[in-house]
């Protein structure tokens, strides 16, 4: 008995079950754990690989960067009848390549010379020698092999390194010569991918790429056209493993192996991968899952490089990385018992919880009607203000007019007939009075302005010819075509609806002249089914909602305030270089009845 006691005490809702919550906790620790342990390993990983694709980037830069150098050089060659020594040196010495391009050893030159003229090619270059910039004096074809067709290095630059390469005939080996044969007949970059042979770089760490230079003038349109016009090639020898290095030096982990591997060219012969560089060839031997590797491709101008990048799980892990999952792992056990007694609580207290929640609703529901009731008194309020406001621009526009008007009619009459008197006589009063009347002019161009901008007297005239006159003046105004479509109806309204249409019409022109960069605006006025509709569209820019919501800014918002408070629709649509389209509706049938008492609510 005293055992089933106690284990009904043990689960009894009245208490929260401990050791369920510590299993429960230990459980969502042992997740968070296993998350944030793949997570940092994702995120490890990820960063690697995008090292590697910089990296990898890095290298396609640098060799799109030399094949411009050698394009360029292939352009000089082109753009002048002959290039001499000298003029190739200045060149090469322009580029300033030690700096510019550090990993580009040398720009050369191969003349193209069939056997039948070498003994004369040599001789020419004999006689051609130029001891001021370091050519050697005597010139020889090495291997002094005979053969078919030669390509015989005649300028390099720079010369100091390289000066036992003159007179090297590059086109003794098989592969280089079939690429210098396929460049010829196609007019294309060519590379052998045979390492270059030379005692200033480790064996097998230079490459070339080469460009054919053809004579200035000749048609290459056909192959055999090429082939007779062929007289050469240029050349750039750079080294791999400071192209490479460089690219290297970029990554954020410095322990990362490059392995760089040559798999052939397109044209799909198979052949085992030639080790074209090895950043770390010491390097231990790790586990694969000790490892981030990956493989991406280098298009080496038609042969196929792949860049084998590898670097220790471990180097890519911060120390705070290597703590993060047990700090996951404690926060989830923690957070996971401090729901649970969370939830315990929460379980415990639902009924103080709802009962709050009613009196939140009930209170809630008061101020909703409280603030719908200021609501609907602030729209009253503004309805009053614009009708007073309406009016008092309608009473000082006529007072200016009958009044100020008045006054200076009859002053340009004075001064027109002193005008007119004193032509003859006195012609320095007569120019002073001509001044006079012109300013008299100005002076009532702006008070009819003025009177205008206050309240149009051609509201007087009706909807119709007020629309039309702002028409009129936004065209004089702005300049953009504007197009009235009107329908042939006389439209008839009282005169708040009518003014109310007006300056939303004047409100809609003023935005576009300001904000739209449009260049035809369409005004469309029509009157049916008991509803006056007018439509303003533009063809500018549009609106965006940022715009709509700027802080001071309330023309939008008093057009749509001005057609709410009429009890229409107003409706605002645009898009980016869309153009905007303001489209209003307000009922006018008995609208004088509807009007009055309106004015009766307001008073």
């Amino acid at each position: 008995m005293t055992a089933l006691f106690a284990q009904k005490q043990l689960f009894s809702a009245s208490r929260p079950v401990w050791w369920a919550g510590v299993l429960l906790s230990l459980g969502v620790g042992g997740l968070f754990y296993l998350a944030a342990d793949r997570t940092i390993e994702y995120d490890a990983g990820e960063r690697f690989l995008h090292q590697a694709q910089n990296a990898q980037y890095n290298i396609n830069s640098r060799l799109n960067a030399y094949t411009d150098v050698l394009r360029g050089t292939a352009s000089f060659f082109h753009a002048a009848e002959q290039v001499d020594r000298a003029s190739f040196h200045r060149y090469v010495q322009g580029l300033n390549i030690a700096s510019q391009f550090p990993a580009l050893d040398n720009i050369n030159y191969a003349r193209y010379v069939t056997d039948a003229q070498r003994d004369a090619f040599e001789h020419s270059m004999d006689s051609a020698a130029d001891d001021a910039l370091g050519y050697p004096g005597q010139f020889q074809v090495t291997p002094a092999e005979r053969h078919a067709e030669y390509w015989v290095l005649t300028m390099i630059e720079p010369l100091a390194p390289f000066r036992e390469k003159i007179g090297r005939d590059i086109g003794c080996r098989g592969p280089v010569a079939r690429a210098l044969r396929q460049g010829r007949d196609s007019g294309e970059l060519s590379a052998s991918g045979m390492p270059i042979d030379s005692a200033h770089q480790p064996q097998g760490s230079g490459l070339a790429l080469r460009l054919p230079v053809y004579r200035t003038g000749q048609p290459l349109d056909t192959l055999a056209q090429r082939r007779a016009a062929y007289v050469g090639s240029v050349g750039i020898g750079f080294n791999v493993p400071r192209l490479v290095q460089a690219a290297l030096e970029q990554m954020q982990v410095r322990d990362t192996r490059l392995l760089l591997l040559d798999s052939g060219d397109a044209s799909g012969a198979v052949q085992p991968p030639a080790q074209l560089f090895d950043s770390k060839p010491e390097s231990p031997v790790l586990r694969p899952n000790e490892l981030f590797s990956v493989a991406l491709p280098i298009d080496f101008h038609h042969r196929h490089w792949s860049a084998h990048f590898s670097a220790p799980k471990a180097n890519w892990f911060s120390r705070f990385d290597t703590w993060l999952p047990w700090l996951a792992m404690l926060c989830g056990f923690t957070g996971s018992l401090l729901f649970y007694l969370l939830f315990h609580t929460l379980s415990s207290s639902r009924m103080r919880a709802l009962k709050m929640a009613k009196e939140m609703t009930r209170e809630l529901r008061a101020s909703q009607a409280r603030l719908q009731q200021s609501h609907h008194k602030l729209r009253r309020l503004a309805a009053h203000s614009d009708k007073i406001k309406e009016e008092e621009r309608k009473r000082i526009a006529r007072e200016i007019h009958d009044d100020l008007g008045q006054n200076l009619l009859v002053l340009r009459i004075d001064v027109d007939l002193l005008t007119t008197r004193t032509r003859h006589r006195h012609p320095r009063l007569h120019t002073r009075a001509q001044r006079m009347l012109s300013q008299i002019d100005s002076s009532i161009k702006s008070v009819r302005h003025i009177i205008n901008d206050l309240r149009p007297t051609v509201l007087d005239l009706g909807l119709n010819a007020a629309v039309e006159w702002q028409i009129a003046q936004f065209r004089t105004r702005s300049g953009m075509m504007c197009e009235l479509i009107d329908h042939d109806t006389e439209i008839r309204i009282d005169d708040r609806r009518a003014t109310a249409f007006f300056r939303v019409l004047q409100e809609s022109l003023s935005n576009i002249l300001q904000h739209a960069h449009a260049s035809l605006v369409r005004v469309e006025l029509r009157q049916s089914g008991g509803m006056l509709c007018m439509t303003i569209t533009d063809n500018g820019i549009g609106v965006r909602d940022s715009s709509r919501n700027k802080v001071g800014s309330f023309g939008l918002v008093g057009i749509e305030e001005r057609i709410s408070l009429l009890g229409g629709t107003c409706a605002i649509s645009g898009s980016p270089n869309g153009g905007t389209t303001v489209a209003i509706a307000v009922p006018v049938a008995d609208s004088a009845t509807r009007h009055a008492t309106f004015l009766a609510n307001i008073d």
